[in-house]
């Protein structure tokens, strides 16, 4: 009998309810983290309790259930709704004799499989390591005993269990190329402004679906999947619009309620492109059942990112999976990136959010003015140019700074 060695891994939830969080809301999220990083979902054990417990998290009644439930039913692995401490991860361990993780140790472990550039890589590197290097003390002989599965991906774990001083050594190491990365960056955030170009980033819940938009907008080829976290790579387009300037669009990694420090701390660099863009594109999965508090998870960043003083345009993605759209009043877009719909009206709010750097204008230029002519033409962009009996007819994207010149020519619309 041939081994099916493509099976996914049979994994159990457990979720420990002290009033923290919204729990329910809390493992369907898990249960698609899981989907994303490949594993079943067998069955979700649940317990409400005051606290968690010090040694092993649940109580000890339930983990002996659990023990006997990861037998019967063939789990593989135990993945918890919490951070655990090495301790409890030892203890329920011990008792289940299955491997176990936390919700972080899930996170990372996507963010490991996801990551495609080498500053992706060196980011996710530097969080598993300093998230596991605290908890190596604890974890005793249960790291050299770990085989694969869910949450292995990553730095090699007999390495993490030997050597205390290679480990910090290698985070110096990654934080010192990151650094370089990250004033690379910067050099060409300030490239961007001195230039004059205008950017808009897009930034919201992980799976809201702004890969896809970037892909509808500017096929620029991103990968777009129904997972969470499809795609950890910032990406910028420029496209054209309706009043004739030019904007680059860069997508950002998406966010989840609960995000691992380690994480927020090692993709600043790249969530930081919000924080110098010229105008936020927030958006927001307008079919989910949470979008309330995936909406404030996201003003919660953006404010932890220093973006106060940007505007900030909403928009509500997926609408083509409501029956109906009803409008706010916060001055929100609703579209659908799938179905290319309602970009019109995004591309307006775009450009009526970004500051004014040009404006479009139909001149009657006279032959004495051919130098403000070659001025526009370096500064902004000739859409048309006619030479009349009268002078030279333009219709052109004119420099902020050349405004005033060239409003004594203006023609009337």
């Amino acid at each position: 009998m041939t081994e099916n060695i493509s099976e996914k891994p049979r994994v159990m939830l457990v979720s420990v309810d002290i009033g923290q969080y919204d729990a329910e809301r809390s493992v369907e999220e898990l249960k698609a983290l899981c989907d994303t990083a490949g594993a079943e979902v067998t069955m979700v054990v649940t317990q409400k309790r005051p606290s968690y417990d010090g040694a092993t998290c649940i109580g000890s009644g339930r983990l002996e259930e659990m023990a006997s439930l990861c037998e019967s039913m063939e789990i593989s692995q135990i993945i918890f709704d919490c951070e655990l401490t090495a301790t409890q991860i030892r203890n329920i361990e011990d008792v289940t004799n299955t491997h176990t993780i936390d919700r972080t140790m899930l996170i990372l472990d996507i963010f490991a499989q996801r990551a495609v550039t080498r500053e992706g890589k060196l980011q996710v590197e530097l969080a598993q390591y300093k998230y596991r290097l605290p908890r190596l003390a604890g974890m005793g002989v249960s790291l050299s005993r770990l085989g694969g599965g869910i949450g292995t991906r990553g730095p090699g774990e007999t390495k993490l269990e030997t050597d205390r001083r290679h480990i910090r050594q290698r985070i110096g190491y990654l934080e010192a190329e990151l650094k370089e990365i990250k004033t690379r960056r910067e050099l060409m955030r300030k490239r961007r402004k001195k230039d004059g170009v205008l950017c808009a980033a897009i930034v919201g819940y992980t799976n809201a679906g702004k890969s896809t938009l970037l892909n509808a907008l500017t096929d620029a080829g991103v990968l777009a999947e129904n997972k969470l976290f499809a795609t950890l790579e910032t990406t910028s387009r420029a496209i054209l619009l309706p009043d004739g300037r030019s904007v680059t669009l860069i997508d950002t990694v998406g966010l989840i309620s609960r995000l691992p420090h380690q994480l927020v701390e090692a993709f600043k660099s790249t969530l930081e492109e919000a924080a110098s863009a010229d105008v936020i594109i927030h958006l927001m999965d307008a079919s989910s059942d949470y979008s309330d508090e995936e909406k404030a998870v996201t003003n919660e960043v953006l404010g932890e990112l220093g973006c106060a003083g940007i505007p900030i345009i909403p928009v509500y993605n997926k609408c083509d999976l409501l029956p109906q759209v009803t409008p706010g009043h916060d001055g929100a877009v609703f579209i659908s990136a799938k179905e290319k719909t309602g970009f019109d009206e995004l591309l307006d709010a775009i450009a009526k959010a970004l500051p004014e750097t040009a404006r479009r204008m139909k001149l009657m230029l006279p032959f004495s003015e051919a130098g403000l002519l070659a001025k526009i033409r370096e500064e902004g962009n000739v859409f048309s140019e006619e030479y009349t009996a009268d002078g030279i007819a333009v219709d052109a994207l004119v420099d902020i700074k050349l405004c005033s010149r060239a409003q004594a020519y203006r023609q009337k619309d």
